[in-house]
């Protein structure tokens, strides 16, 4: 065998293949939302992220100061490269940055019409209002007809889907979900509703029914990355075989308990904690304790890592 020949596979020595979800985001350097968001959530609920990157935010955790969209090319090329390799079950889309990259998904997304498309749209307010319109009306146009679920809080969905809203009462999960589906996106979850006593509803619902719901008590702190970690786990859930009321319920449950084990990795807000259910425990080896190799585990969790300034 040379060294260019790869070795011979032999399946019976392999695990078994996750299922792979792709996901096309903006890196969040926080690691609050955006494509970190997307691949630890993933990973969490048992999938393979094949993460395509569109752009990239300029932020911490308490504000995004920038977005820099890469080129549409370049998004199409990644994602063709790995569609025309793996098996993805599912497609995800975040914040892509431009209507361009949201022209070249859509497009793809035709291309690979059998497979699901969960949307998620992020609160936008942030943005410059002129770009906040085109991407919204390419992503109305482009985007929705090939959408199976849409994600979104329920304050930014309505400015967007019923901005002309006169009724004595703020628009239900149904009045969104019909707006929606108008558009061509048959189900909507529509997130953060707020309810009395410190609740928090968020409805999965189509114009005809409310297929799901789950009520929340209000957390105290501000999160960041929340509804990237909703909507991820709910395309890796979707993607593994569930049934959409079963994935919606599953994944809610899955953010509830990343949000109540959150924690504050700056100065800014709480990150949700999508790796909640490692545990780490540090009282099965008693500190006094030898390695197998018979080293005393003081003189390991004592050492001091050198300075960078290791002379070459």
């Amino acid at each position: 065998m040379t060294a260019s020949t790869p070795p011979a596979s032999d399946s019976s020595t392999l695990a078994q293949v996750p299922v792979c979800v792709m996901v096309f985001n903006a890196n969040d350097p926080s690691g609050a939302g955006g494509l970190t968001a997307d691949i630890s959530t993933l990973t969490a609920v048992g999938c393979h992220p094949c993460a395509v990157l569109t752009g990239a935010y300029a932020r911490d955790t308490r504000t995004i100061f920038d977005h820099f969209s890469l080129d549409d090319e370049a998004v199409l090329e990644q994602a063709r490269a790995v569609l025309e390799d793996v098996p993805v079950r599912l497609i995800k889309v975040g914040f892509v940055g431009s209507p361009e990259n949201i022209g070249t998904i859509a497009a793809l997304a035709a291309d690979y019409a059998e497979l699901p498309l969960v949307c998620y749209l992020p609160d936008l307010s942030w943005w410059q209002e002129s770009y906040t319109d085109s991407y919204l009306d390419a992503l109305r146009e482009l985007l929705l007809p090939q959408t199976s679920v849409l994600v979104g809080h329920h304050n930014t969905l309505w400015r967007w889907l019923l901005p002309d809203w006169e009724g004595e009462h703020s628009p239900s999960a149904r009045d969104i979900a019909a707006a929606a589906a108008r558009m061509g996106t048959p189900f909507t979850l529509v997130t953060g509703i707020a309810q009395p006593n410190q609740m928090l509803e968020n409805v999965l619902a189509s114009p005809d029914a409310v297929l799901g719901r789950g009520a929340f008590e209000l957390f105290d702190g501000t999160f960041i990355g929340a509804g990237d970690t909703l909507s991820a786990a709910l395309a890796g859930l979707l993607a593994t075989g569930s049934d959409l009321g079963q994935a919606c319920g599953e994944a809610l449950g899955f953010l509830d308990q990343c949000l109540e084990n959150g924690f504050c990795p700056g100065m800014g807000h709480v990150v949700p904690d999508r790796l909640f259910w490692v545990v780490t425990d540090e009282a099965a080896t008693p500190p006094d304790a030898e390695s197998d190799d018979g080293t005393d585990s003081h003189s390991v969790a004592g050492f001091v890592f050198p300075s960078h300034d290791t002379q070459h």
